[in-house]
């Protein structure tokens, strides 16, 4: 074991009060006053002394008009001295002491994690300025301003790669330990870590206006918002010292014995309740910030235990949000990179989402798109380009082909029918009057998507995907993930309608979306959660920010929600039985108010490391 200026949560202080008094109980307890002194005035002025800590949070909560553990064994140990029994009062304001301490290093064990967060953040920073590199501290970089980070690095501010290529380590903004390969133009979080490799990076925000400080302020805000179940706890808490200090009065005017009296009061207590219910709380935020996911308060994690419907958006969520050609089909003697070449000629200069996966199809086989000289875009159909006014281009739907005369082959026809019938999108290519070949485009689901929503029904839940496609997109989609309910049709100011009709039957509602056009629906839920890779928006709308787009965060995040609330329960469970049969012991003058004590403290102990375990990854 280290010094105590390395051990967490103890003091200097509390050591040395806990050493004295105990050389003063073993003082007492061997008889080394007698011969000196009429009685134990070394165990009288240990308890005194010793419990000054004590016997202030007892007039503190006197004035507060709320009765803690310590204000229960202020009334034991003062009780004992008035009857002379001098060793157990020493005993009693020693072990309360004693837990006190306990308390503290295991909060202590409990605010480490956001310590380890924050001891993360980069100090000083390597900048450019008029063309010399200097070391400055990390928050005084300014926008802008270009940022050297060699290999081992952290990098200090969020900005986009201007030159160089490394592997990151973004472990501590998402949680995945994984190195990411970053290029030009990536973007890159302070906190990273430049695993392998120089990049130069232009600063887009700095110091507090980060994204990893702002984590660190939403985590460390979390843990001073207290959810319902705390407030429960500690009404409940302060309760059982009422009951205990009736039932002490109970048991005198009964037995007459005043040793089971002091036991009673000593026994009872609720330490378990109102220090491992705050404590379960901290450990689940700190542990899901660890992974990457935000959390703004203990209410939400309580909140996560009782979801039973979750809501899903379709596009940018279950999906990559970008179209993508998926299939190519040919057509008399043309071949798949001509008939992708034709249609980047058409699209070169469009900003349709169609056109963008065509360019993308193109740039991926290496296919060149020579300039046209003239195009014509017909809305609703497609467009019409001419390559040196002797090639004709059409890239379009079946109704732009018509005008322009050309014929579809039945297989055109049911090409466009299936694809339609499985949620793609068809674009028809056609060359100088002849029908050359068709594009199949589709939103792309997610690798990981359909594991997703195979573990949340997995635990029971009731998976609900909403989007504004049309039904046979989004049947398509959902068929593919294995999700029974789907709601189509639904625009952005609806979505919010429909998680409210859902609360007003009765279901508990994580809401998850991109944290952008979903922001109302995600306010409007039981629980928010955004999928934002970081996002300004992602951080600000929801209860819970994801800064990964990984679906199987949600389910972790549902598990630690119930695994938080078992904890909890367990530990109010507890804290029941344990004063029930203490209290019937003491009752019966079966236990001294030592062994009172005794059964207080480590009951207290047992139920803060049973919250602490959460704090496991």
């Amino acid at each position: 074991m280290g010094s105590i200026e390395q051990l967490p949560g103890i003091g200097k202080v509390g050591i040395l009060r806990l050493v004295l008094l105990a050389g003063g109980i073993l003082f007492s307890w061997l008889g080394l006053w007698k011969g000196y002194v009429p009685f134990d005035v070394v165990a009288v002025l240990a308890t005194l002394i010793g419990g000054i800590p004590i016997f202030r949070e007892t007039i503190e909560s006197v004035r507060n008009r709320t009765l803690n553990m310590e204000a229960s064994m202020s009334i034991g140990a003062i009780a004992s001295l008035a009857v002379g029994e001098f060793i157990p009062a020493a005993v009693i304001i020693f072990f309360a002491l004693f837990a006190g301490e306990l308390e503290s290093l295991t909060m202590s064990r409990g605010r480490q994690a956001i310590g380890n967060l924050i001891a993360k953040a980069p100090k000083m920073a390597i900048v450019r300025r008029e063309g010399v590199e200097v070391s400055v501290p990390a928050e005084s970089v300014r926008v802008e301003e270009i940022v050297i980070v060699k290999s081992g690095e952290k990098i200090p501010v969020d900005g986009t790669v201007l030159n160089g290529s490394a592997f990151v380590n973004e472990a501590p903004i998402t949680g995945e330990s994984l190195p990411v390969e970053k290029l030009s133009g990536d973007r890159v979080f302070a906190g990273s870590i430049n695993d392998s490799g120089f990049l130069e990076v232009e600063a887009t925000h700095v110091g507090r206006d980060t994204t990893f400080s702002r984590i660190i302020s939403i985590v460390e805000a979390a843990e001073h918002t207290k959810a319902p179940i705390e407030r429960i706890g500690d009404r409940l808490a302060a309760n059982l010292i009422y009951v205990a200090l009736i039932l002490a009065a109970f048991t005198f005017v009964i037995t007459r014995n005043v040793l089971s009296t002091i036991s009673v009061i000593v026994v009872a207590g609720a330490c378990g309740i109102a220090t491992g219910t705050p404590l379960a709380l901290l450990a689940s935020i700190t542990k899901a910030a660890r992974k990457g996911m935000i959390v703004k308060g203990g209410v939400h994690i309580e909140e996560l235990s009782k979801i039973d419907t979750v809501v899903i958006d379709k596009t940018g969520t279950l999906t990559l949000g970008e179209p993508r050609i998926v299939n190519i089909q040919t057509l008399d003697q043309h071949d798949g990179r001509q008939v992708v070449q034709f249609a980047a000629i058409a699209e070169r200069h469009s900003s349709h989402p169609l056109a963008r996966a065509v360019l993308s199809k193109a740039a991926e086989l290496g296919e060149s798109s020579p300039e046209h000289s003239s195009c014509e875009y017909l809305p609703g159909k497609g467009v019409v380009c001419k390559l040196n006014d002797e090639m004709e281009i059409l890239v379009g739907n079946q109704a732009l082909l018509e005008a322009y005369g050309v014929t579809e082959s039945d297989r055109v026809q049911k090409l466009v029918y299936e694809e339609s019938r499985s949620g793609r999108s068809v674009v028809l290519v056609a060359h100088n009057k002849h029908a050359c070949g068709a594009l199949s485009v589709a939103d792309v689901v997610r690798e990981e998507a359909r594991h997703a929503v195979s573990q949340l029904t997995g635990m029971g839940l009731r998976v609900i995907m909403l989007t504004g496609d049309n039904e046979g997109t989004a049947r398509a989609v959902a068929g593919e993930l294995g999700i029974d309910e789907v709601q189509a049709h639904v625009l952005p100011e609806q979505k919010s309608e429909k998680i409210r009709e859902l609360l007003a039957s009765g279901r508990k509602v994580a809401m998850v979306g991109d944290g952008i056009n979903d922001a109302p629906a995600l306010a409007e839920a039981t629980v928010g959660i955004a999928m934002g890779s970081g996002t300004d928006v992602a951080l600000e709308t929801a209860d819970i920010a994801l800064m990964t787009n990984e679906l199987g965060r949600i389910s972790q995040l549902i598990a630690l929600g119930r695994e938080n609330r078992s904890v909890i329960l367990q530990n109010f469970t507890g804290t029941l039985v344990v004063d029930g049969f203490g209290v019937a012991l003491a009752i019966a003058g079966m236990i001294h108010p030592l062994a009172a004590a005794f059964i207080h403290t480590f009951s207290e102990l047992a139920f803060m490391l049973n919250s602490a375990r959460l704090l496991r990854s």
